[in-house]
């Protein structure tokens, strides 16, 4: 064990250096903790994963200035706003038309300046998130893995692979679906076993135009050809695979392929983006178990039907980020950081429900085929398309923060001052923003004794709708008023940000 005499060696490490873990290390960064990221592959992950990201995750990015670096990545065509698309997304393989959507619903109107969701590449999040977490002073070792650690009250020894131990106050697992630190710290981990099989993979095809184009209903499954050049996915509804981590070859999409879709194609080759997937779908009871946090996958597993699994993480990761750097730091007040479990697991539990239904329609069986039918409808209605969106946006999350103004406990909207400013241009150093929008100065003075963990901000902005908010460094507002009194807003600081 390396323990020196002025106490651990990092405030925090980060198992695990895809884009949840190092949101997470961003967010500790800009606080100022000290974060070790340990990652056991020695280059990024290229693999198409996810492809784009929601309302809640592009205000994440813009919140901390990020927005910029991801709008460069889009491709032309996805720069249009949400409504432009022919397509806001799928339930199931059921396309989601953009038409029918009611783009004045007041938890759409004005969020996001680039539409409900970006289509970006994870592995571009992934890169950008890097860089920021460098320029924060970030440790990344790549080609390290975590074997085990040793938990106390003090701390946590986490035993490196073919290295020395570090001594750190605070170990999360970042580390995917299969964590092997929630595994070793007990986690309980209950859900739903896997019966499907998925399998995805960008291949060179002969007969592919016996192929229908987009998703594809057969009593032995669902198919996906394109839109990407060779890109194929399948779901065969017969159980999990024998071996997940094996190889996929060529001759095994051939094989599903054909028994799905019943045309006689001939696979040649694998080109890439090959893995398989199941839909089991599980959740660890609590994400905290002492000084050992869990973040991301490694929290919750599902299907990765309507691409829920990065956004929820990234929400999980801006959440437990501010909360966990005010405890390292010494001011957090006394429960803090439990509030990331009863925060973020009804929001995981959710996607786990979402994601099982989208099964539920996929199948062949004559049940199934009704229930596709009658969501069909529903999704196709104003009503309905309007759901979908407000779901897959992130835009319908809510944390129980207290009575009041409805604002509190929604995610803050997108406002612009009346000096040209945007609100999240405030917020880029991740700390609570005490929003002053009536000149009020009781709000300057409560605001004083927290200097350094809140900024004062103060302007005006037309039609907002309110005087003051009170914004916590994840985006949420605890505390809000319409008429420029400030009652209540001591109680908010005390609870968010502790005794001045």
């Amino acid at each position: 064990m390396s323990m020196n005499d002025t106490g651990p060696d990092y405030d925090v490490l980060v198992a695990g250096a895809g884009p949840v873990g190092l949101m997470l290390a961003t967010e500790l960064g800009l606080a100022g903790v000290r974060v070790l990221v340990a990652e056991r592959r020695e280059e990024p992950d290229t693999a198409v994963k996810a492809g784009a990201i929601n309302t809640a995750s592009a205000e994440a990015f813009e919140r901390r200035g990020l927005l910029p670096a991801v709008e460069a990545m889009l491709p032309g065509a996805s720069r249009a706003a949400g409504p432009a698309r022919p397509s806001v997304g799928h339930f199931g393989g059921i396309q989601v038309p953009a038409g029918p959507v009611d783009e004045e619903d007041p938890e759409l109107r004005g969020r996001g300046r680039s539409g409900w969701y970006l289509q970006v590449p994870q592995v571009e999040v992934e890169r950008i998130l890097g860089r920021r977490a460098a320029e924060l002073g970030v440790e990344l070792r790549r080609g390290v893995e975590v074997r085990g650690f040793d938990a106390d009250e003090t701390g946590v020894t986490v035993h490196l692979d073919g290295r020395r131990d570090v001594r750190v106050g605070w170990l999360v697992g970042c580390d995917g679906g299969r964590s092997l630190v929630r595994r070793l710290a007990g986690f309980e981990f209950p859900g739903t076993d896997p019966r499907i099989t998925g399998r995805h993979a960008v291949v060179t095809v002969e007969g592919a135009e016996g192929l229908g184009r987009g998703w594809q209903y057969t009593p032995a499954g669902v198919y996906v050809h394109g839109p990407m050049p060779g890109r194929v996915r399948t779901v065969e509804f017969d159980g999990p695979p024998a071996d997940r981590e094996a190889p996929v070859t060529a001759a095994e999409i051939e094989a599903s392929l054909r028994r799905v879709s019943g045309v006689d194609v001939r696979v040649t080759e694998v080109i890439g983006s090959a893995g398989r997937y199941t839909d089991n779908a599980r959740q660890a009871t609590t994400y905290r178990r002492g000084r050992v946090l869990l973040c991301g996958d490694a929290a919750h597993v599902h299907s990765p039907f309507s691409g829920q699994g990065l956004n929820l993480g990234l929400g999980d990761a801006v959440n437990l980020g501010w909360k966990l750097a005010a405890t390292v730091r010494g001011w957090a007040p006394e429960g803090l950081l439990d509030t990331y479990t009863g925060e973020r697991h009804p929001i995981g539990a959710w996607v786990l429900d979402w994601t099982r239904a989208q099964v539920a329609v996929m199948r062949g069986d004559a049940d199934s085929r009704a229930l596709r039918g009658v969501v069909s409808d529903f999704l196709g209605s104003r009503d309905g398309a309007t759901y979908y969106v407000k779901r897959i946006s992130g835009l319908w999350q809510r944390y129980d923060l207290g009575d009041g103004h409805p604002l509190v406990g929604s995610a803050v909207p997108g406002l612009r001052l009346d000096d040209g400013t945007r609100l999240a241009d405030h917020a880029h150093e991740g700390r609570t923003l005490l929003v002053d929008l009536a000149g009020d100065d009781r709000l300057a003075a409560l605001a004083e004794p927290y200097a350094g963990r809140l900024t004062l901000v103060r302007g005006s902005s037309a039609g907002a709708g309110v005087s003051g908010l009170l914004v916590r460094p994840d985006g949420f507002v605890a505390w809000a008023s319409a008429d420029g009194d400030p009652a209540g807003l001591e109680t908010a600081l005390t609870r968010w940000l502790g005794v001045a």
